[in-house]
């Protein structure tokens, strides 16, 4: 796979490592000499110029790359980048990195972008992550489909505590993809049950009632008894 990434400081030249630790090509742009730190990545190519503009991009060959991806600190460049990229180039798949989480809603597919990668927003989601137990916490959305992926610990006296996967109605687009025990990953099956402490992730569509979701696991929507065998009729008094 061919990449491009503009931006080569900390966050561009670190996936610049991993891409080619995988055996992937990728080219390095950015406009400041002093980001041109070519022995750190001295696999990949490097340009020193503003992606910004088609030339560059030209240069770089973004027509012939798989994946651009925008990695500068400045959120209007790489809403820049993503949309030449997208339009001009027509490559296939664009990744824009936002600085700022109140741009966010404008890293969407009008400006060329498939995946928005808000750190920021993400170290929020794993510090939340890491110490709430019993709150719905949204770890990512995927800005292309709109699908989130959510994430809740149930606590130790939830209501689904002993009940099995397959007993839950779960709200509509709503589907539960993990449970994490004990640091380990499960694919969940119907006969599965759930236990306090248990990690679940969830995979939402844009549609789907969070406040649904979170209100059944954490006791506002009572779980219904599982059907036992029928027995006898009570007898009139």
């Amino acid at each position: 796979m061919r990449v491009v990434i503009a931006g080569a400081g900390s966050v561009g030249r670190s996936i610049a490592r991993e891409l080619l630790a995988h055996e992937h090509e990728v080219t390095l742009i950015d406009r400041q000499p002093t980001a041109m730190r070519v022995a750190q990545v001295a696999e990949a190519d490097w340009l020193l110029a503003d992606a910004c503009e088609l030339p560059t991009l030209r240069e770089a060959r973004a027509d012939e790359c798989d994946v651009m991806v925008a990695a500068t600190g400045d959120d209007k460049a790489n809403l820049v980048i993503s949309l030449l990229a997208k339009t001009e180039f027509g490559v296939p798949r664009t990744v824009a990195r936002v600085n700022n989480p109140k741009n966010e809603w404008m890293f969407d597919e009008a400006w060329g972008v498939d995946v928005a990668v808000s750190t920021p927003r993400i170290m929020t989601a794993m510090v939340e992550e890491a110490v709430a137990v019993g709150d719905l916490v949204r770890i990512f959305t995927f800005h292309q489909s709109g699908a989130d992926i959510l994430e809740i610990t149930l606590p130790l006296d939830a209501p689904l505590v002993g009940v099995r996967v397959g007993q839950v109605a779960w709200p509509t687009d709503v589907v539960l993809a993990c449970i994490v025990r004990d640091g380990r990953p499960i694919a969940p099956s119907v006969d599965d049950t759930l236990e306090g402490r248990d990690e679940l992730l969830f995979v939402t569509s844009r549609e789907a009632d969070e406040g649904a979701l979170e209100a059944l696991l954490t006791g506002a929507t009572k779980v219904p008894a599982p059907a036992g065998p029928a027995g006898p009729a009570p007898s009139a008094p």
